[in-house]
Protein backbone atom coordinates (compact mmCIF):
# COMPACT_ATOMS: atom_id res chain seq x y z
CA UNK A 1 0.00 0.00 0.00
CA UNK A 2 1.16 3.59 -1.06
CA UNK A 3 0.26 6.22 1.23
CA UNK A 4 0.47 10.06 1.54
CA UNK A 5 0.82 13.01 3.25
CA UNK A 6 1.05 15.90 1.45
CA UNK A 7 -0.50 19.61 0.73
CA UNK A 8 -1.62 21.47 -2.43
CA UNK A 9 -2.15 24.92 -3.24
CA UNK A 10 -5.77 25.21 -4.47
CA UNK A 11 -7.84 28.20 -5.22
CA UNK A 12 -5.07 30.49 -3.42
CA UNK A 13 -4.97 28.55 -0.31
CA UNK A 14 -3.14 25.53 1.14
CA UNK A 15 -4.87 22.15 1.45
CA UNK A 16 -3.41 19.04 3.41
CA UNK A 17 -4.45 15.83 2.41
CA UNK A 18 -3.88 12.29 2.89
CA UNK A 19 -3.74 9.43 0.47
CA UNK A 20 -4.10 5.54 0.92
CA UNK A 21 -3.83 3.82 -2.68
CA UNK A 22 -4.65 0.35 -2.01
CA UNK A 23 -3.28 -1.43 -6.00
CA UNK A 24 -6.36 -3.84 -5.66
CA UNK A 25 -8.90 -1.40 -4.93
CA UNK A 26 -11.83 -0.76 -7.11
CA UNK A 27 -13.07 2.80 -5.56
CA UNK A 28 -11.58 4.89 -3.97
CA UNK A 29 -13.51 7.04 -0.59
CA UNK A 30 -13.38 10.98 -0.05
CA UNK A 31 -13.59 11.49 3.50
CA UNK A 32 -14.50 14.85 4.97
CA UNK A 33 -14.57 15.64 8.53
CA UNK A 34 -16.48 17.93 10.06
CA UNK A 35 -16.67 21.53 12.06
CA UNK A 36 -13.69 22.07 14.39
CA UNK A 37 -12.32 18.91 13.02
CA UNK A 38 -9.68 17.16 11.00
CA UNK A 39 -8.78 14.30 9.34
CA UNK A 40 -7.82 13.15 12.60
CA UNK A 41 -11.39 12.69 13.64
CA UNK A 42 -11.59 9.78 10.70
CA UNK A 43 -7.86 8.34 12.91
CA UNK A 44 -9.97 4.85 13.77
CA UNK A 45 -12.16 4.48 10.70
CA UNK A 46 -9.29 4.50 7.95
CA UNK A 47 -7.17 1.62 9.16
CA UNK A 48 -10.82 -0.33 8.03
CA UNK A 49 -11.42 1.24 5.23
CA UNK A 50 -7.81 1.24 3.76
CA UNK A 51 -8.09 -2.19 3.13
CA UNK A 52 -10.73 -2.34 0.75
CA UNK A 53 -10.41 1.13 -1.23
CA UNK A 54 -8.25 3.79 -2.24
CA UNK A 55 -9.09 6.94 0.37
CA UNK A 56 -8.04 10.56 0.27
CA UNK A 57 -8.61 11.88 3.67
CA UNK A 58 -8.56 15.98 3.68
CA UNK A 59 -8.44 18.71 6.04
CA UNK A 60 -10.71 21.42 4.12
CA UNK A 61 -9.67 24.77 5.05
CA UNK A 62 -9.84 26.77 7.94
CA UNK A 63 -9.17 23.89 9.75
CA UNK A 64 -6.52 20.75 10.56
CA UNK A 65 -2.76 21.78 8.70
CA UNK A 66 -4.87 23.47 5.78
CA UNK A 67 -4.50 27.06 5.12
CA UNK A 68 -6.29 29.73 7.63
CA UNK A 69 -6.23 32.51 5.29
CA UNK A 70 -8.79 35.36 5.88
CA UNK A 71 -8.36 36.31 1.98
CA UNK A 72 -9.89 32.24 1.25
CA UNK A 73 -13.85 32.56 0.35
CA UNK A 74 -15.17 30.19 2.97
CA UNK A 75 -18.39 29.58 1.53
CA UNK A 76 -19.60 25.93 0.91
CA UNK A 77 -19.85 26.47 -2.84
CA UNK A 78 -16.17 27.43 -2.35
CA UNK A 79 -14.81 24.48 -0.33
CA UNK A 80 -16.46 22.25 -2.69
CA UNK A 81 -15.04 23.64 -5.68
CA UNK A 82 -11.47 23.83 -4.04
CA UNK A 83 -11.73 20.11 -2.90
CA UNK A 84 -12.94 19.02 -6.14
CA UNK A 85 -10.23 20.71 -8.12
CA UNK A 86 -7.87 18.99 -5.71
CA UNK A 87 -9.05 15.33 -6.21
CA UNK A 88 -8.97 15.74 -9.96
CA UNK A 89 -5.45 16.98 -9.77
CA UNK A 90 -4.40 14.23 -7.89
CA UNK A 91 -5.71 12.03 -11.33
CA UNK A 92 -9.23 10.84 -10.34
CA UNK A 93 -11.84 10.74 -12.69
CA UNK A 94 -14.87 10.04 -10.01
CA UNK A 95 -14.96 8.68 -6.40
CA UNK A 96 -17.35 7.71 -3.47
CA UNK A 97 -17.93 10.97 -1.23
CA UNK A 98 -18.14 10.73 2.14
CA UNK A 99 -18.90 13.65 4.70
CA UNK A 100 -19.23 13.68 8.45
CA UNK A 101 -21.67 16.81 9.76
CA UNK A 102 -20.58 19.94 8.02
CA UNK A 103 -18.44 17.96 6.22
CA UNK A 104 -21.86 16.26 4.79
CA UNK A 105 -23.19 19.39 3.40
CA UNK A 106 -20.13 20.04 1.51
CA UNK A 107 -20.75 16.46 -0.20
CA UNK A 108 -24.45 17.26 -1.21
CA UNK A 109 -22.62 20.91 -2.54
CA UNK A 110 -19.99 18.91 -4.09
CA UNK A 111 -22.47 16.77 -5.98
CA UNK A 112 -24.30 19.72 -6.86
CA UNK A 113 -21.45 21.38 -8.60
CA UNK A 114 -20.30 18.48 -10.46
CA UNK A 115 -22.28 15.12 -10.07
CA UNK A 116 -20.51 12.96 -12.52
CA UNK A 117 -17.44 12.69 -10.48
CA UNK A 118 -19.72 11.09 -7.25
CA UNK A 119 -20.88 7.84 -8.00
CA UNK A 120 -22.20 7.54 -4.35
CA UNK A 121 -22.18 9.71 -1.23
CA UNK A 122 -22.03 9.05 2.59
CA UNK A 123 -23.64 11.37 4.51
CA UNK A 124 -23.02 10.67 8.20
CA UNK A 125 -24.54 12.72 11.04
CA UNK A 126 -24.89 15.51 8.58
CA UNK A 127 -25.64 19.11 9.10
CA UNK A 128 -28.79 20.19 7.41
CA UNK A 129 -31.72 22.98 7.11
CA UNK A 130 -29.69 25.76 8.76
CA UNK A 131 -29.74 29.05 7.55
CA UNK A 132 -27.63 31.75 7.06
CA UNK A 133 -26.25 33.42 9.76
CA UNK A 134 -28.12 36.18 11.30
CA UNK A 135 -27.29 40.35 10.13
CA UNK A 136 -25.85 41.03 12.89
CA UNK A 137 -23.68 38.31 13.84
CA UNK A 138 -22.32 38.69 10.69
CA UNK A 139 -21.91 42.30 11.35
CA UNK A 140 -20.38 41.22 14.55
CA UNK A 141 -17.58 39.75 12.31
CA UNK A 142 -16.23 43.01 11.17
CA UNK A 143 -15.37 43.89 14.67
CA UNK A 144 -11.81 44.79 15.35
CA UNK A 145 -9.72 41.80 17.74
CA UNK A 146 -12.80 39.19 16.41
CA UNK A 147 -10.32 36.43 16.39
CA UNK A 148 -10.04 37.21 20.04
CA UNK A 149 -13.44 37.26 20.29
CA UNK A 150 -13.82 34.07 18.64
CA UNK A 151 -11.07 32.34 20.77
CA UNK A 152 -12.72 33.55 23.88
CA UNK A 153 -16.23 31.59 22.91
CA UNK A 154 -15.13 28.91 21.85
CA UNK A 155 -12.47 28.57 25.14
CA UNK A 156 -15.92 28.50 27.38
CA UNK A 157 -17.15 24.84 26.69
CA UNK A 158 -12.87 23.58 25.75
CA UNK A 159 -12.51 20.75 23.49
CA UNK A 160 -12.91 18.26 26.53
CA UNK A 161 -16.37 19.58 26.78
CA UNK A 162 -17.36 19.61 23.16
CA UNK A 163 -16.26 16.43 22.94
CA UNK A 164 -18.49 15.36 25.82
CA UNK A 165 -21.29 16.82 23.62
CA UNK A 166 -20.55 15.19 20.50
CA UNK A 167 -20.11 11.26 21.97
CA UNK A 168 -22.40 9.05 23.69
CA UNK A 169 -20.11 6.84 25.41
CA UNK A 170 -17.87 8.98 27.57
CA UNK A 171 -15.62 6.78 28.24
CA UNK A 172 -13.93 6.90 24.92
CA UNK A 173 -12.74 10.62 25.87
CA UNK A 174 -9.05 10.36 26.92
CA UNK A 175 -5.82 12.00 26.50
CA UNK A 176 -4.79 11.13 23.07
CA UNK A 177 -8.40 12.21 21.92
CA UNK A 178 -8.49 15.49 23.58
CA UNK A 179 -4.82 16.40 22.21
CA UNK A 180 -6.08 15.23 18.91
CA UNK A 181 -8.66 17.87 18.38
CA UNK A 182 -7.57 20.39 20.27
CA UNK A 183 -3.48 20.65 18.68
CA UNK A 184 -5.02 22.66 15.71
CA UNK A 185 -6.77 25.91 18.14
CA UNK A 186 -3.13 26.46 19.43
CA UNK A 187 -2.67 28.79 16.13
CA UNK A 188 -4.90 31.92 16.59
CA UNK A 189 -5.06 32.53 12.86
CA UNK A 190 -7.77 29.80 12.70
CA UNK A 191 -9.08 32.30 14.99
CA UNK A 192 -9.69 35.23 12.58
CA UNK A 193 -10.50 32.40 9.82
CA UNK A 194 -13.39 30.81 11.65
CA UNK A 195 -14.82 34.90 11.42
CA UNK A 196 -14.29 34.96 8.06
CA UNK A 197 -16.82 31.24 7.62
CA UNK A 198 -19.74 32.64 9.81
CA UNK A 199 -19.82 36.10 7.77
CA UNK A 200 -19.16 34.21 4.37
CA UNK A 201 -21.01 30.53 5.27
CA UNK A 202 -24.85 30.86 2.76
CA UNK A 203 -27.47 28.56 4.39
CA UNK A 204 -27.59 24.69 4.18
CA UNK A 205 -28.93 23.51 1.00
CA UNK A 206 -33.12 23.87 0.43
CA UNK A 207 -35.35 21.09 0.09
CA UNK A 208 -35.62 21.89 -3.70
CA UNK A 209 -32.27 21.57 -4.03
CA UNK A 210 -31.83 18.55 -2.17
CA UNK A 211 -34.36 17.00 -4.14
CA UNK A 212 -32.69 17.61 -7.60
CA UNK A 213 -30.08 15.39 -6.15
CA UNK A 214 -30.02 11.61 -7.58
CA UNK A 215 -26.49 10.33 -6.46
CA UNK A 216 -27.28 7.52 -4.11
CA UNK A 217 -26.60 8.26 -0.51
CA UNK A 218 -26.46 6.37 2.72
CA UNK A 219 -27.49 8.10 5.65
CA UNK A 220 -25.75 7.28 8.99
CA UNK A 221 -26.96 8.42 12.35
CA UNK A 222 -26.36 7.99 15.88
CA UNK A 223 -29.14 7.23 17.50
CA UNK A 224 -28.75 9.94 20.88
CA UNK A 225 -26.98 12.60 18.54
CA UNK A 226 -27.02 15.99 20.29
CA UNK A 227 -25.41 18.02 17.58
CA UNK A 228 -27.38 16.75 14.62
CA UNK A 229 -30.69 15.13 15.83
CA UNK A 230 -32.05 12.02 14.14
CA UNK A 231 -34.87 13.94 13.58
CA UNK A 232 -32.63 15.66 10.25
CA UNK A 233 -31.44 12.31 9.12
CA UNK A 234 -35.47 11.20 8.52
CA UNK A 235 -36.16 14.81 6.86
CA UNK A 236 -33.42 14.71 4.44
CA UNK A 237 -33.68 10.73 4.07
CA UNK A 238 -37.09 12.47 2.77
CA UNK A 239 -36.13 15.20 0.33
CA UNK A 240 -33.35 13.01 -1.28
CA UNK A 241 -34.85 10.62 -3.33
CA UNK A 242 -32.08 7.70 -3.67
CA UNK A 243 -30.91 7.73 -0.25
CA UNK A 244 -31.36 5.14 2.59
CA UNK A 245 -31.06 5.79 6.20
CA UNK A 246 -29.77 3.53 8.95
CA UNK A 247 -29.43 4.50 12.47
CA UNK A 248 -26.93 3.55 15.04
CA UNK A 249 -27.59 2.58 18.70
CA UNK A 250 -26.23 3.46 21.63
CA UNK A 251 -24.15 6.31 19.60
CA UNK A 252 -24.04 10.23 19.66
CA UNK A 253 -22.63 12.49 17.18
CA UNK A 254 -18.86 11.52 16.45
CA UNK A 255 -19.81 7.75 14.97
CA UNK A 256 -16.18 7.68 13.04
CA UNK A 257 -14.89 7.65 16.95
CA UNK A 258 -17.22 5.84 18.51
CA UNK A 259 -18.64 3.22 16.07
CA UNK A 260 -15.91 2.95 13.48
CA UNK A 261 -16.55 -1.15 13.14
CA UNK A 262 -20.18 -0.64 12.04
CA UNK A 263 -20.09 2.88 10.38
CA UNK A 264 -17.07 0.32 8.07
CA UNK A 265 -19.26 -2.20 7.83
CA UNK A 266 -22.48 0.43 6.44
CA UNK A 267 -20.48 1.67 4.17
CA UNK A 268 -18.70 -1.74 2.75
CA UNK A 269 -22.20 -2.86 2.13
CA UNK A 270 -23.23 0.19 0.43
CA UNK A 271 -20.85 0.27 -2.27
Amino acid sequence: MEQTRSSMVVNGIDIYYEEYKQPCAKDTILLIHGFLSSTFSFRRLIPLLKNDFNIISIDFPPFGKSGKSTKFHYTYANIASTILTLIERLGYKNFIAAGHSMGGQIVLNMILLRPELITKAILICCSGYVPRAKTHLKFLTYVPFIGLVVKSYLKKSGVKGNLQLVVYDQSIIDEEMIKGYEEPFHHNEIFRALAKMLRHREGDLAPQALQTIQTPCLLIWGEYDKVVPLKIGNHLAEDLPHSKLVVLNDAGHLLPEEKPKKVYEEIKHFI
